[in-house]
């Protein structure tokens, strides 16, 4: 699990993804694709 927070509120709810989901968020935003709501 992943937890994402807002860094301009550092003790306020995170929002928590499963590892998996986290690394095809970040390798998906490396390539300049776009993410779609499935």
């Amino acid at each position: 699990m992943v937890p994402v927070r807002d860094s301009k509120a550092p003790h306020g709810p995170a929002l928590v993804l499963e590892a998996g989901a986290w690394v095809v968020f970040i390798d998906e935003m490396k390539t300049g694709m776009r993410l779609t709501a499935s």
